[in-house]
Parts: C-alpha cells; sequence; structure tokens
C-alpha cells in the first residue's frame, strides 16, 4: 500500500505543480496592472502565489489536527529555497548575479522572519498568541516593501497607478485572469488536501514522526513551483524576480503561513531532536548562502552544487542520527 501512497502523492504534487503554474501565469498577468515593479511584483504576490501549496498544506494539517506536519513542511522548505531550489536554478541557469539592495535590508529581514517562528518554539509551544505575533510580522513586511517602491514615486505617479489598477479590473480579460486564479486555488486545496491525507498515512505505516514527512516529502514538493519559476527568471537575466520570490516565499512561509496553522491548531513540537537539528541547518543555511552572494555578489556553479550537497547531507543526517 505504501508504495501506492506515495505514486498518489506524486501525482497529487504533479496536480499541485499545474495548478501553481496555472496561478503564477494570471497572478503575472494580472499584477501588471499595479505597475509596482518586478521585485515588488514577485515578493508580494508571485512569492505568495509560489507558497500556496505550503499554505494549503498548512491549512489542512491544521484543520485536520496534524499542525506538526505543516511545521516540517514549512521549515523543510525554507531550508530547500535556499538549498536545492535557488542552487539548482543557478546549476542550470548558469549561474545567479546579484544586483541592487538585496544584501543590505532585504536579506537580513528575512533571515529574522525565517527565525521568528523557530525563536517562538523554544518553549516547544507555538499558541494562538504567537500565531498573531508571526501574522503581524508579516504585515509589517509587506507594508514596507510597498512604502519602500512608493517612495520612489512622486504623488502623479501614485494616482495613476491607482487609476490604472482599478480601471483594468473592469476589462473582460482581467475577469478571466481572476477566473483562472480561484480554479487553480481549487485545485491546491484539492492536492493539498490529499497530500496532507497520504502523508500522515505513509507517517504511520513507517513509525515516522509527521514532522520528518512534512520537513522531506511535503517540502520538496512544493517547493517545485518556485524552483520553475526560478529557473526561468535566471535563464531570463530577472535577478530582482529571483530574489523577490526567494525573499518572498521564506517570510510567508515563516510568518503568514506558520501563524495562521498557529491561530487554528497551537503547535506542540513531538520531534523536539529532528525540529532542534533542522532549526540549526536553516541558520547555518541561511549564513553560507549570505556568505557566498557576498563576497562575490555572485553565485556560481560550484556554489549551487555545494548548497545541494549541504541538503543532502541534513536529509541523510535527519534519519541516520539516534
Amino acid at each position: 500500500m505504501n508504495i501506492i501512497y506515495l505514486f498518489l502523492v506524486l501525482v497529487f504534487f504533479l496536480i499541485l505543480i499545474k495548478a501553481t503554474d496555472l496561478l503564477i501565469v494570471n497572478l503575472k498577468a494580472f499584477s501588471k496592472v499595479s505597475r509596482m515593479g518586478d521585485f515588488v511584483v514577485t515578493t508580494l504576490l508571485l512569492a505568495l502565489a509560489t507558497s500556496l501549496p505550503e499554505f494549503f498544506v498548512g491549512l489542512l494539517s491544521a484543520l485536520k489536527g496534524q499542525p506538526n506536519l505543516s511545521l516540517g513542511n514549512i521549515i523543510g522548505a525554507n531550508i530547500a529555497n535556499l538549498t536545492i531550489v535557488t542552487g539548482g536554478a543557478a546549476l542550470i541557469g548558469g549561474g545567479l548575479a546579484v544586483r541592487g539592495i538585496f544584501l543590505r535590508r532585504d536579506v537580513f529581514f528575512t533571515f529574522l522572519a525565517g527565525a521568528a517562528p523557530l525563536l517562538l518554539l523554544l518553549d516547544r509551544d507555538l499558541d494562538r498568541v504567537d500565531g498573531i505575533i508571526l501574522l503581524i510580522l508579516y504585515s509589517f513586511y509587506s507594508l514596507w516593501v510597498l512604502s519602500e517602491r512608493r517612495r520612489g514615486m512622486n504623488q502623479d505617479q501614485k494616482e495613476s497607478v491607482t487609476r490604472h489598477f482599478f480601471r483594468e479590473l473592469n476589462y473582460q480579460k482581467t475577469k478571466k485572469e481572476i477566473l483562472f486564479i480561484f480554479l487553480g486555488i481549487f485545485l491546491l486545496l484539492f492536492s493539498a488536501d490529499m497530500i496532507v491525507r497520504l502523508a500522515t498515512k505513509i507517517a504511520l505505516s513507517f513509525n515516522l514522526p509527521v514532522f520528518l514527512i512534512g520537513l522531506f516529502l511535503v517540502s520538496l514538493g512544493t517547493t517545485l513551483p518556485e524552483l520553475v519559476f526560478e529557473i526561468k527568471a535566471i535563464q531570463s537575466h530577472k535577478t530582482s524576480m529571483v530574489f523577490g520570490n526567494l525573499l518572498g516565499s521564506i517570510v510567508a512561509n515563516s510568518t503568514l503561513i506558520i501563524g495562521i496553522v498557529a491561530i487554528i491548531s497551537p503547535i506542540k513540537i513531538k520531534a523536539f531532536d529532528e525540529y532542534l537539528l533542522a532549526t540549526i541547518v536553516y541558520v547555518i543555511v541561511f549564513m553560507v548562502f549570505y556568505f557566498f552572494i557576498r563576497t562575490k555578489r555572485r553565485l556560481d556553479r560550484f556554489e549551487a552544487a555545494l548548497l545541494i550537497g549541504f541538503y543532502l547531507a541534513f536529509l541523510i543526517s535527519e534519519f541516520i542520527h539516534p
């Protein structure tokens, strides 16, 4: 039966990816009406869209009383984003050049946002108050990104953007894009529900902690949309989109998604050793990633391969440590 479950998980991951592709295409087209720039669009819209698999897996796992699956998924997704996703995209795309102000403020804030739920979980419990704190952090981050973009506009430009946005909402093509967005959300909801059910069955049959299933099996599947997007962005020389998607996804995962999960179903750590190791790995991976892009303002193929190797070593250590 486990072989059948694994096959079905793969099928629903494929649905998850296709649904995310549908969302990305239509959100990207819809976002043009805002005229807010590549980084803002990818940070707040596309990053949120590519994080929807994690969101729906988190939502369904919380409603089914399995919030540890979501916690493992989020931590695993953040680690995978920094290693498998960005490393894989840079390896396939031929390296990643760093331009703009990402090294100063955005990367630092992303690290703090990613570490926030980890700090709140030091007492092995993420309750509803902690969830509200995480949602407030996400709100502040979103407002800050928008204010940074609008700060570079004069008053006439701000008014022009607002008028253009509402005028576009009345167009038939825009309404069609909104319809496809809702269709993509429905497919995400359905496939995420099935993944949660199947992942729980696999964990129980192997006597594995649900946290570990979320940390690896579910997180790898839910980060595939980010990998596909970043490969295309690197090949198109859209560095701002790569970093917008990467940083925005980590922030959304660590604050918005975990915050909602904690409010619905407070999280109590059951596999604390595995959780602690994953937390340490996240901090180390982020520091290594920052060192790579800071030194030469570029992530070359060799460094990308090291990041991927780091993830594989982490995977092995989680399953073989006593």
